[in-house]
């Protein structure tokens, strides 16, 4: 991390665990974890727990976030929640591509980068989700592969939108298998996005973007990952849901 350069932002995905009386006791459990980061902190809830999780992030500097939105305001998609419904609530930020939604629900690059401009235009900060399968890095494509998917996630995104954007570096052969990128394999790729950015936007453009790992960060291997100085905080699933490890993650970050 540069913090010179930029804010050190750890993100929770709850991913589709915990109703909302579960979200509201871990969020009880987290609060005082979180007191004095020396960094971002972020719960992105599902949908149905949003509202406890608000409600309990009230008076802290944990800010809220859901896991996806549409790409229109309004309509006729059912089962989508769009970027207005999520800012009346006074939800800060939202994932976008995550590997699961790509993996799972058909989302495409091209989709992705609708739901980013949407999420923009509606208020919220992006966590834009970028990452190869394994497949992929064997191929020895994983730089350009993310370049790509960089670019067109961020097509039509002005540059003075870019404040609210956080990119996370998700190797999806690492995400839910315990298999970690090393850290200097993280941030070589986190150092790539960064050149991509800078080539879009300019250096500087490029030296304040956030970038997290998001690849099975966890309380043992955080330290390492945050060390680099390309990383810049991590997007954390299975850790974020267990209070002591989700701090040590937090502890690292605000070093």
């Amino acid at each position: 991390m540069n913090k010179a350069l930029r804010r050190a932002v750890i993100a929770g995905n709850w991913k589709m665990n915990k109703t909302p009386g579960e979200a509201a006791e871990l969020m009880e459990q987290l609060k005082p974890l979180c007191e004095g980061a020396g960094c971002g902190v972020v719960v992105c809830a599902p949908f149905v727990d949003l509202h406890a999780v608000l409600e309990a992030a009230q008076g802290t500097g944990i800010g809220v976030g859901a896991q996806n939105c549409h790409w229109e305001q309004s309509g006729a998609f059912t089962g989508e929640i769009s970027a207005p419904m999520l800012a009346s609530m006074g939800v800060q930020y939202v994932i976008i591509g995550h590997s699961e939604r790509r993996q799972y629900f058909g989302e495409t690059d091209a989709t992705v980068n609708r739901r980013v401009r949407a999420a923009l235009a509606g208020g919220l900060t992006v966590i834009l989700c970028v990452g190869e399968v394994l497949t992929q890095r064997e191929q020895g494509v994983t730089c350009e592969l993310v370049g790509m998917q960089t670019k067109i996630a961020l097509g039509g995104v002005a540059p003075e939108e870019l404040k609210n954007v956080i990119i996370a570096y998700e190797p999806v052969w690492a995400i839910g298998t315990g298999r970690t990128a090393t850290a200097e394999q993280a941030n070589e790729v986190c150092r790539a996005i960064r050149g991509t950015v800078s080539s879009l936007y300019g250096a500087a453009a490029g030296d304040a973007m956030t970038i997290q790992y998001g690849g099975s960060m966890n309380a043992g291997n955080a330290a390492e990952l945050l060390a680099q100085p390309d990383v810049d905080g991590g997007l954390i699933g299975g850790a974020s849901l267990k209070p002591a490890d989700f701090a040590a993650i937090i502890a690292a970050a605000g070093k």
